[in-house]
């Protein structure tokens, strides 16, 4: 195992993010029927951190650079918190959001939330650093949790775990042309394109409805799901449509703030969509799910919404754009340049950097049952605090039902504000299902 590596710009990034802002820590939660108890965990996580390379990194800084060391991690921090109704789970997960990892003792803390008034149900909340780890891994690492759990349970010794081999920096998995001179500059390139974009179109957005300094900004978080009808559905629809459940939810996001900010004698509205994709199926060799590391980003589209926009229309010219962006290997460039963006909103705390975000990781494909346990829920979320102004939303499908974790950025968005939105953005996704023909933003 190597012991020390510096940190890459994308790693120094999310490190910054954490300590300076309490944001893009990943949250993950399950909820799992079955008699979970914390010494069960104790022991998972324990194997868990064996297996898992990243798992034993810690950050520190040495000559003004911040590196990763394997020596003098602490165990993964594992704390009950029981509760009484199973919605109070939420409650957790905002205070975890808005506590910063310390990143000197580890990168990842876990607490099992106990449901006291439904017997053998609880969940399970990870928070992650970002530095080490994507959505797609967390959920991994969720079923690895419960599959250790579940042998400890059926009493089964298990033998010294092997290691995963240990994945050098994200930076190193790109393609060779993004590396030396010519990456270079097309990461210049590509940020001065994009900073041109921005001042061409001017998009709107939800801003401020009562401006806080980062330091007092709170992430919170509402949870809602769409049932397995209207999910089958809707992955129906945008399939006959020709675009992508991905493209249709970010169409949706757009209609939803579009409406609500337009003005009465406004012909037109031009707003931004920040879309975080997969990078491993991007990667050769292709990097398996299971293996921890930042492997995700992020395109900006920028759209005009016209009164007579219809909304699969929008949906598909958004599946275009990502697909061209795709192709120019612009989620490749923005891995370059993510520290410039990040360093930006410190720099302008009043720009709002997008419209709208989504962050959708689509179908999870991990096991249900474990043994006597059974996984009936898994979602994720990135704590929010600096990206206020954003309406964002964190989806992921499972057993056919989508859930979805919408995340903002107090007082920057009010609680009442955010249930609004997210009312009006689920009857979008209502009205497109059971209307006839192709709904129109007016």
């Amino acid at each position: 195992m190597i012991n020390n590596r510096k940190l890459s710009r994308i790693e120094q990034a999310m490190e910054t993010l954490n300590s300076r802002a309490t944001t893009w820590n990943i949250l993950t939660i399950s909820r799992i029927n079955g008699p979970l108890s914390k010494e069960m965990v104790r022991q998972a996580l324990d194997i868990v951190q064996c297996r898992q390379p990243r798992l034993n990194y810690r950050i520190i800084r040495s000559m003004n650079s911040l590196y990763f060391q394997a020596q003098g991690t602490a165990k993964i921090s594992l704390r009950v918190v029981n509760k009484l109704e199973e919605e109070q789970w939420q409650e957790v997960v905002s205070e975890e959001m808005n506590e910063e990892i310390d990143s000197s003792k580890g990168l990842l803390r876990v607490v099992l939330v106990p449901i006291l008034n439904k017997s053998n149900l609880s969940y399970l909340i990870t928070t992650v650093h970002h530095a080490i780890a994507d959505g797609l891994s967390c959920i991994q690492l969720h079923s690895e949790i419960l599959t250790y759990c579940h042998k400890i349970e059926d009493g089964e010794i298990i033998t010294p775990v092997t290691s995963l081999p240990l994945l050098p920096s994200s930076e190193e998995l790109l393609p060779k042309w993004t590396k030396g001179l010519r990456g270079s500059i097309s990461s210049i390139m590509f940020l001065l394109r994009l900073s041109f974009q921005r001042i061409w179109y001017r998009p709107k957005t939800l801003g401020f409805e009562k401006y806080a300094p980062i330091v007092k900004r709170r992430s919170d978080i509402i949870h809602r799901q769409i049932s397995q009808e209207l999910t089958q559905k809707f992955v129906n629809l945008c399939r006959q449509e020709k675009t992508t459940v991905n493209s249709a939810l970010c169409a949706a996001m757009m209609f939803t703030v579009a409406r609500k900010i337009i003005k009465n004698n406004t012909k037109s509205i031009p707003v931004s969509c920040l879309t975080y994709l997969d990078l491993r199926r991007h990667i050769k060799p292709r990097i398996s799910d299971e293996e921890m590391a930042v492997l995700a980003s992020s395109l900006m589209g920028f759209y005009t919404i016209e009164r007579d926009t219809s909304f699969w229309e929008l949906a598909r010219q958004v599946k275009q754009k990502l697909e061209a962006s795709i192709k120019h290997g612009d989620l490749f460039k923005v891995m370059l340049i993510a520290n410039h963006l990040i360093n930006y909103c410190f720099i302008q705390p009043k720009e709002v950097a997008a419209t709208v975000s989504l962050s959708n990781l689509g179908k999870v494909n991990i096991p249900k049952t474990y043994g006597v346990f059974e996984l009936e829920e898994i979602s994720f979320a990135a704590s929010h605090s600096l990206y206020a102004g954003m309406f964002v939303t964190h989806a992921s499908t499972f057993q056919g039902k989508m859930l979805l974790n919408f995340v903002f950025s107090q007082p920057s968005i009010s609680q009442n504000t955010m249930e609004i939105l997210i009312t009006d953005f689920l009857s979008c996704i209502f009205e497109v299902c059971n209307l006839d023909g192709n709904p129109y933003f007016t």
